[in-house]
């Protein structure tokens, strides 16, 4: 075996992006300079990531807590408002609510229990049972959640978020009731016009509460949809994938940047005569097995990928064949058998026992859970990843 490294991800420094930079230069530049740098070879299929923050930073992908109140008066009345499912997140949320309460009289936040979509925890699950309550039927007042389970901190940023969120609304300037329930429709008991903040499920929340009776039906995908005099927007995912600026502005998630894939690919064809593949990535798609929290908070892991990350992966699990098909053999012929399988492999595997166990997933979820894992959220000042060998096998050396 000539070769002993298979896929390496390295991180990659670039300067701080402000609004209107040229990332397709900055993104090539750094990893031309950081081949150079780090003596290692651009190689065809090669990988180069950025996350979806710089990307919405250099397009200035902005909205206030005004501009995020206007739109919201206009689409739901200015009244009553409903705001149900959503995620316990200071940097995700708050600004967001702090909009959508500005745009209204009256918020009834409505809480998804004992976790949000994303695995924050109210509550934790023997607590339920030890209270006999059933998540699946049972709708609790904040009186009654208070007398149930009292007030209760997120494990990692100590907040209780239930007394965050209400008191968010109030200082906006609108009057906060507070319940709990897991039921979507249970909301229209209390008004007719409602925002869905949840992330992955909302089509299905829409969909009942419009059946339902739903007068105005919103999801946080159709806020900020279009722009709010001269702000950013995001006309497919609204508000979400938003994060915090400041305290009176969010970072939409970015928006048209296919072409900016595909300019960064040619022009690292044109200086290395390497075809690379170049995709935005935003949050990894796994979960947290201590905090039980899943990672994903943006609609999609990735928002703009070239042509060669579509698709999901075919592979062969080697253990399975070394322990199966070729029992019998070992050293250099259990290396050549394997790779002569490899060879002959069909397109799609699926199905086949031959490729149990392997992860069935979006070439784009995959990666971007990589991406994600290697510039991480801190101060690492990596926003840019290069990932190699990705799509190598046991066959290449």
């Amino acid at each position: 075996m000539s070769r002993m490294v298979g896929t390496v991800s390295r991180g990659l420094r670039a300067p701080i992006i402000r609004e209107g930079d040229d990332l397709k230069k900055i993104v090539t530049e750094s990893v031309l300079e950081a081949s150079r740098q780090e003596g290692f070879e651009v190689r065809n299929r090669d990988i180069v990531a950025m996350t979806e923050a710089i990307v919405a930073r250099a397009q200035g992908n902005y909205a206030t807590v005004s501009d995020i109140a206007e739109d919201v008066r206009a689409k739901l009345g200015g009244g009553t408002v409903g705001l149900i499912f959503p995620i316990l997140s200071r940097n995700r949320f708050a600004i967001c609510l702090r909009g959508i309460a500005s745009g209204a009289e009256k918020i009834v936040l409505m809480l998804s229990y004992p976790s949000d979509e994303v695995g924050n925890h109210l509550i934790d699950w023997d607590m339920l049972d030890s209270k006999a309550v059933d998540p699946y039927r049972d709708v609790l007042s904040l009186e009654r959640y208070r007398e149930l389970f009292g007030y209760n901190k997120h494990r990692f940023t100590g907040i209780d978020y239930v007394d965050y969120y209400a008191q968010l609304i109030r200082e906006s300037g609108a009057e906060a009731e507070v319940i709990f329930a897991n039921d979507p429709r249970e909301i229209l008991s209390y008004t007719k016009d409602v925002i869905c903040c949840d992330i992955h499920t909302r089509e299905r929340t829409k969909r009942l509460l419009k059946d339902a009776g739903g007068r105005r039906i919103y999801g946080l995908d159709e806020i900020m949809t279009a722009p709010i005099k001269g702000s950013g927007f995001n006309e497919k995912y609204g508000l979400l994938g938003s994060n915090k600026a400041t305290e009176d502005k969010v970072k939409l998630f970015p928006r048209d940047c296919q072409s900016l894939v595909e300019d960064i690919q040619a022009d690292l064809l044109r200086e290395t005569g390497k075809l690379v593949e170049v995709m935005v990535y935003g949050d990894g798609a796994f979960k947290d097995p201590i905090g039980k929290i899943w990672e994903l908070a943006d609609p999609v892991v990735s928002p703009a990928y070239t042509e060669g990350l579509e698709g999901t992966p075919n592979e062969l699990k080697l253990k399975y064949l070394a322990d199966n098909d070729f029992a019998q053999l070992s050293g250099e012929a259990l290396r050549d058998a394997i790779k002569q399988e490899i060879h002959k492999k069909d397109g799609d595997l699926v199905g086949k026992m031959v490729s149990e166990g392997t992860t069935p997933r979006r070439l784009t979820d995959l990666i971007g859970s990589l991406c994600d894992l290697t510039s991480g959220s801190g101060d690492k000042g990596t926003p840019i990843v290069y990932i190699q060998g990705y799509f190598d096998n046991y066959t290449n050396d």
